[in-house]
């Protein structure tokens, strides 16, 4: 039986890479209270295609 909580598993999709024409997409899965954070998240995360710290934000 699957646990029941406020924390749910979110997608970090980077924004500089969709604008710059790169191949391939840099996404990150970390979960997130849902309680605390209503918002969509946004954090500063390494894109490995640029090789530099770029930001990520959630998608849907």
């Amino acid at each position: 039986m699957a646990k029941k909580g406020n924390r749910v598993q979110v997608i970090l999709e980077c924004t500089v890479q969709k604008t710059s024409g790169v191949a391939g997409m840099s996404r990150y899965v970390t979960t997130k209270n849902r309680k605390n954070t209503t918002g969509r998240m946004e954090l500063k995360k390494y894109n490995s295609f640029l090789k530099v710290h770029t930001l990520h934000k959630e998608i849907k």
